[in-house]
């Protein structure tokens, strides 16, 4: 077992429940983790045996497109979609970070991290 990851990974997009969230948009940084079995791609040297992190990111990428209000739904449409590309997946987790939300105070980010299968029991 092994883990593929993406970290770090920033946007700008519109989501968010109040209109000036969905009008400004926000800036937003995406962390992708799963668990697989890439022993085979060890040995072969074949990224067809792992998990392209292309193809994760282009998942991020295409969702992160379509505005949402909640967060944790966001993650939720991602890991549906990971887990339909790459079925061999053990285990995901997506950390959506929104930068500098409007709360009325400082604040660096609100954190959504959902993950599969633990959240989905």
């Amino acid at each position: 077992m092994g883990k593929v990851s993406l970290e770090g990974i920033e946007f700008h997009a519109y989501h968010g429940v109040y209109s000036e969230e969905t009008k400004l948009g926000n800036r937003f940084t995406v962390d992708i983790h799963v668990e697989t079995d890439f022993k085979k791609a060890m040995l072969d040297d074949a990224l067809s045996d792992t998990v392209d992190y292309v193809g994760l990111y282009k998942i991020a990428q295409s969702h992160m497109q379509e505005p949402v209000k909640l967060l944790e739904h966001l993650a939720h449409l991602m890991i549906k979609d990971i887990l339909i590309a790459f079925p061999t997946i053990k285990s995901v987790s997506i950390t959506i970070k929104k930068h500098n939300p409007a709360l009325g105070g400082v604040v660096n980010y609100s954190v959504v991290t959902v993950n599969y299968p633990e959240d989905y029991d």
